[in-house]
């Protein structure tokens, strides 16, 4: 699927792609309306409809992402929600595996992520992928999703890199067509970012089941 001697920089999404993106979804789908319908003394089915309505007229914009703006628009603490749930933050299996022969390939590993920095913080907390990266990259720093292909051009002010010798693995489809309309030239999606749903149609793009399936041997490198 790959042809490693093409590739010097792996660009790596986290939420999704490399940890189980079950955190999230319970946490904004379930823990969260939960705590909500507690605070305003309302029954859950009606708190996941006013959230949820809130939550799509923002989806994919740096609102939507930004932990700030929900503890604002919510009145909650939103970080302090996300603590009690962090049992649930997992890696995806082969994960470390295939960091480790990324590093022994000599590979720059870099975490390309929508990520809010306090829930970056959160996650590299609860895991080991920190220590496996070489760089870590939010699109908070940047002031722009990476839904948006001008996010990319920004990206390489911060982080330089060719676009023809990068690879971006991704769960989302709207930010590898982005990549795409930028340039990068070996695109990956992930098929299960969550664990606990059905794979994923990614009928535009390669896609992985497991890190495991792209995990070079000694012959490709």
């Amino acid at each position: 699927m790959i042809n490693w001697d093409n590739i010097q920089n792996v660009l790596l999404d986290m939420d999704g792609t490399l940890l189980d993106l079950h955190f999230d979804n319970y946490f904004w789908r379930e823990h969260l309306p939960t705590r909500y319908a507690e605070k305003h003394s309302i029954d859950l089915t009606e708190a996941k409809s006013s959230l949820f309505s809130r939550f799509e007229k923002v989806e994919g914009t740096m609102q939507w992402y930004c932990l700030d703006y929900w503890a604002e628009e919510l009145e909650m603490d939103i970080v302090f929600l996300k603590e009690e749930v962090t049992h649930l933050i997992a890696i995806h299996p082969h994960v470390i595996d295939f960091l480790r022969a990324m590093r022994r390939a000599g590979k720059h590993i870099a975490l390309v992520t929508n990520a809010h920095q306090n829930s970056l913080e959160l996650k590299m907390k609860h895991t080991s992928i920190g220590e496996y990266l070489d760089a870590v990259i939010s699109s908070h720093s940047i002031g722009l999703p990476k839904e948006d292909p001008m996010f990319w051009l920004k990206l390489q002010k911060q982080l330089p890199f060719k676009a023809e010798t990068s690879l971006l693995i991704d769960d989302n489809t709207t930010v590898l067509r982005s990549a795409r309309t930028f340039g990068i030239a070996h695109l990956l999606a992930v098929k299960n970012p969550d664990s606990k749903q059905p794979p994923c149609d990614h009928a535009e793009f390669n896609a992985i089941h497991s890190f495991r399936d792209i995990i070079p041997s000694n012959a490709d490198l």
